[in-house]
């Protein structure tokens, strides 16, 4: 097997030596399934109750999916303003960081009160959380050009709006998709907060009424359940990273 197979194969084989040594050491130690529960268990958990799974899955899909969406736009547009004024840039961005350091579980009871218990909080929540990161990466993409080469696009001719269309908004590309494989993460990461604390449906609803049950197999099987739904999304941010900016990468495929 040449190393480049043995590459591709590294991820399902530390997967399986995790699962394995998992499996071993609550095996030699006895460990009790309501504190720590075998992957069998929790195999076994994913088939019994794979329909409330699956369809729970799906609800927590759909609220990442949109407020990530939602995010993309808003901070792909933010992003843009922040980078190309520097008088919007010294009146917002102090405004993002205070509002970013505030603890999203703390906004999700406001945004019951205002919207309810359901499917808006969770989308909301999952936007405001993947929001900062792309607004900050399209406008760093943006607040790195040259001075230089600014000053030569200027010699030549060049309008603002010329160097920002031309060369701004090219140059950020490679920041603004790579800012999504971690914002689509924090999106799942806002969906759930949002599920536990208030909503009917969802992977984090469904983990919090199994752990008033004591169906710690349950959680765990929820969790599963979240760890492949970000690992698949990331995989497609991933993709069309490399999709749509792999001149920025080209030296690194070599």
């Amino acid at each position: 097997m040449t190393n480049e197979h043995w590459i591709k194969a590294a991820p399902w084989l530390w997967t399986i030596g995790l699962f394995v040594v998992w499996e071993a050491t609550v095996k030699m130690f006895d460990i009790a399934v309501f504190i720590l529960p075998a992957p069998t268990d929790i195999w076994v958990a994913l088939v019994k109750y794979w329909p409330v799974i699956w369809k729970d899955s799906l609800q927590t899909l759909f609220t990442t999916t949109v407020g990530f969406l939602l995010a993309v736009v808003g901070g792909l547009a933010l992003g843009l303003a922040i980078g190309w004024s520097r008088a919007v840039y010294a009146g917002l961005y102090p405004l993002m960081v205070g509002f970013n350091s505030i603890p999203k579980v703390a906004v999700v009871p406001i945004l019951v009160i205002w919207f309810g218990i359901g499917t808006v909080p969770a989308v909301l929540t999952a936007f405001l959380i993947a929001f900062f990161p792309i607004v900050v990466n399209v406008a760093t993409g943006l607040a790195t050009i040259e001075p230089e080469m600014e000053d030569v696009l200027r010699a030549l001719g060049a309008k603002k709006m010329d160097i920002m269309l031309k060369v701004g908004i090219p140059r950020s590309m490679p920041y603004f998709f790579g800012s999504l494989k971690v914002a689509i993460t924090l999106a799942f990461v806002g969906s759930v907060i949002s599920e536990t604390v208030a909503a009917n449906a969802g992977i984090g609803h469904m983990m919090l009424a199994a752990q008033s049950q004591f169906n710690v197999p349950l959680v765990w099987a929820g969790l599963v359940a979240l760890a492949v739904l970000g690992i698949v999304m990331y995989a497609m941010m991933a993709w069309l990273e490399m999709r749509m900016t792999g001149w920025a990468h080209r030296s690194g495929r070599q």
